[in-house]
């Protein structure tokens, strides 16, 4: 006989399975529609508003230096440009263009579970969300 604890457990795994799988076609398709990888379109969203490359590469979860590659692609496709942080020149700032916020809109549009997942929760099921996964982390 089956623990119901362990049929539970398999069943929740599963869940975080879907949840990634819907996340991931979904933030596929997206960035193929515009010849980009997940990674850049994620790239090119953080930009959307003038941020230092050390934020993006927080956001990729990604080395400063694997970014520099990404915005060099976006740069060259004229969806971002770089040029120096007024407050301290040793740092880049990165902004999408025009162009880039054209293609930043439209990749929000294609993708609305990628971008909001948690949308229907409430605030405090988010927040025990949070504490659960956090709680599963640390163990």
């Amino acid at each position: 006989m089956s623990n119901p604890t362990d049929e539970l457990t398999r069943e929740i795994v599963g869940l975080f399975a879907a949840v990634n799988r819907r996340y991931t076609q979904e933030s596929e398709a997206a960035a193929a529609a515009h010849d980009l990888t997940p990674l850049h379109a994620k790239a090119l969203l953080a930009a959307e508003e003038p941020v230092p490359m050390r934020r993006i590469a927080d956001r990729l979860h990604a080395e400063p230096s694997n970014v520099t590659v990404i915005i060099d692609r976006l740069e060259a496709r004229g969806l971002v440009e770089r040029h120096p942080d007024l407050d301290d020149r040793r740092v880049k700032l990165v902004a999408a263009t025009t162009a880039g916020r054209t293609v930043a809109a439209d990749l929000r549009t294609r993708m609305p579970f990628a971008a909001e997942p948690l949308a229907r929760l409430t605030t405090q099921q988010r927040e025990s969300l949070h504490e659960l996964l956090q709680l599963i982390l640390d163990a």
